[in-house]
């Protein structure tokens, strides 16, 4: 990054494209997110990150907060984005920094089409009223737990994930190249499950109590009450 003004913006040292249909949400998206980026809280203003972003999975969920400078079709206003995908080639790769926007992302910063240079710092992700989602992956079994965690407020990035079972303690999932995270238990295991996350640098910890239930299923959804 390069040199931080007062007010918390690099100077411009991030590049921006934008893939995907005009004002549409991208695509799904190597963080494992589906259909979830076009939806609320995301409502589409996510991005795919070049390598530095993406940071092979660990900056999924992460929250930027972008300006368009450069260019005259530049709204000059600032938005926050998600990173919900990988980008792995062409400008993504030749530039330190690079925002893959989405349609509709771009579409708030400048006018579709124009790449452009970015002021970038950052943010804290903040989706009001909104607690964090487990989506279960479609090929769990009592065996196999696997599951993208969503709508992590504040740094975004998890430090570590722990499942703990019906019966014995927590357990320590491991982190895929996406924002899911797998147990392979080597024995079956039963709900609810616990779900306890430990924040990427700030380390403060939440625990979602029984947020998985006994009876649970796989690709489904299950929301706690909980955030950071």
């Amino acid at each position: 990054m390069k040199k931080i003004n007062a007010a918390g913006w690099a100077d411009a040292d991030a590049g921006a494209t934008w893939y995907g249909e005009p004002e549409g949400a991208g695509s799904t998206g190597a963080c494992e997110y589906g259909v979830a980026v076009a939806n609320p809280p995301l409502y589409a203003m996510v991005s795919a990150g070049g390598p530095s972003l993406f940071n092979n999975g660990k900056g999924c969920g992460t929250c930027y907060e972008i300006m368009c400078t450069g260019n005259p079709a530049c709204s000059g206003s600032p938005i926050t984005v998600t990173i919900t995908d990988e980008c792995p080639g062409g400008p993504c790769v030749s530039e330190p920094v690079h925002f893959d926007l989405s349609g509709k992302a771009m579409g708030a910063l400048a006018k579709p089409g124009q790449a452009a240079q970015l002021l970038k710092r950052c943010a804290a992700c903040l989706y009001q009223g909104t607690k964090i989602a487990f989506h279960v992956d479609a090929g769990s079994t009592p065996f196999y737990v696997a599951f993208v965690v969503e709508y992590e407020n504040g740094e975004g990035d998890l430090a570590s994930v722990e499942i703990q079972p019906a019966s014995g303690g927590f357990m320590p999932m491991q982190e895929m190249r996406s924002a899911e995270w797998k147990l392979n238990s080597g024995s079956p295991l039963s709900g609810p499950f616990n779900v306890r996350l430990t924040s990427g640098e700030s380390r403060k910890v939440v625990v979602a109590q029984a947020v998985i239930p006994a009876d649970w299923k796989p690709d489904q959804i299950y929301r706690s009450i909980v955030n950071f």
